[in-house]
């Protein structure tokens, strides 16, 4: 009798941390829905992270990250987040752009939303109050798009003798190039200006469009804000030396990489941003009860190597607002 006694002691002990295991919550997982691809979000995910440590969670230790990424492809974005909403996520991430915030809010009204967008999220239809959003979405903007057409008066200081300068636009986002260029042309009938709009809607567009913008030569290029242009802003920094087209873009990455200048919020901080809210849901926050964040800080940055090569004088007061010159 002792020795059956011991084996059945000995046997439910060996159970006890299968059974204290299976009474473990089950670790949340995040839906994630890349505009792009992972390479070329690579430095926003490290700061969407970064949000999600600020509010206690790590990827693989209390928190699992599910990706879907539309390539570039907007037309992709509402299956893949479909996809994301059947996995049953208990956050549905959708940054760097207004197409993936919205097929996010249309695959489901119930899993919170959280959107990083450069557009002003009311004129989107992203939500109907910054202050207090409506049912289960709520976000960051880095408000990027409403910054573009001080990118027009920058081209015009730099060029003062010119009456048109050029728009690159991405007509496949199509909420955000009409925002854009309602406001630019706004901007420029204030300047006195024209302007024409060049559409690319992939990398492979990019050729062409700067073979246009030759013939005749354009006096400037304003780069409007688009994850395909904000995620290729080295191709498109090499493309304005090949074809000595002086331009302004909305991140600093196109000045490192040889581009004029570049006028613009940051988008790691928004991404960071969107990371902690993220975080914030998943302890049981609202959406509705958090207000969307504004990054409201702009920077400028100007590339005074390539002004040079380009025969463009920097005035001394634009270089005493810039937040790094790079020489």
């Amino acid at each position: 009798m002792r020795r059956r006694a011991f084996i059945m002691l000995v046997g439910g002990a060996a159970a006890w941390p299968v059974a204290v295991r299976a009474q473990q919550p089950a670790m949340p997982v995040i839906g994630y829905l890349g505009s792009e691809t992972p390479d070329r979000f690579a430095s926003r995910l490290t700061a969407f992270r970064q949000g999600l440590g600020v509010t206690g969670f790590d990827e693989g230790r209390n928190v699992a990250i599910e990706f879907r990424w539309a390539d570039g492809q907007p037309d992709r974005l509402p299956a893949l987040a479909a996809d994301l909403v059947r996995r049953q996520v208990e956050v549905l991430v959708a940054p760097g752009s207004a197409a993936a915030a919205l097929a996010a809010m249309a695959a489901t009204s119930t899993i919170p939303v959280v959107f990083e967008t450069g557009l002003d999220p009311l004129e989107a239809g992203l939500v109907k109050s910054l202050s207090r959003p409506e049912a289960n979405v709520t976000g960051v903007t880095s408000l990027n798009a409403d910054v573009t057409p001080k990118g027009l008066e920058l081209l015009h200081e730099l060029v003062p003798q010119a009456k048109s300068f050029s728009v690159l636009v991405n007509p496949a986002n199509a909420v955000a190039t009409n925002m854009v260029i309602k406001d630019v042309e706004a901007t420029s009938r204030a300047l006195g200006l024209e302007i024409k709009i060049y559409n690319a809607s992939s990398e492979s567009d990019f050729d062409p469009v700067f073979a246009k913008l030759v013939q005749p030569r354009t006096s400037g290029l304003l780069i409007a804000p688009n994850p395909v242009f904000n995620t290729r802003a080295q191709q498109l920094a090499a493309l304005t030396l090949k074809y000595a087209v002086p331009a302004v873009h909305g991140v600093r990455e196109f000045v490192l990489a040889g581009g004029l200048m570049s006028y613009g919020g940051d988008i790691r901080q928004s991404h960071k941003q969107a990371g902690i809210y993220t975080g914030r849901i998943l302890k049981g926050e609202k959406p509705a009860d958090l207000p969307v964040q504004q990054e409201t800080k702009v920077e400028l940055y100007v590339n005074l190597k390539t002004a040079k090569t380009l025969g463009i004088n920097i005035p001394n007061t634009l270089i005493g607002r810039a937040n790094e010159v790079i020489e």
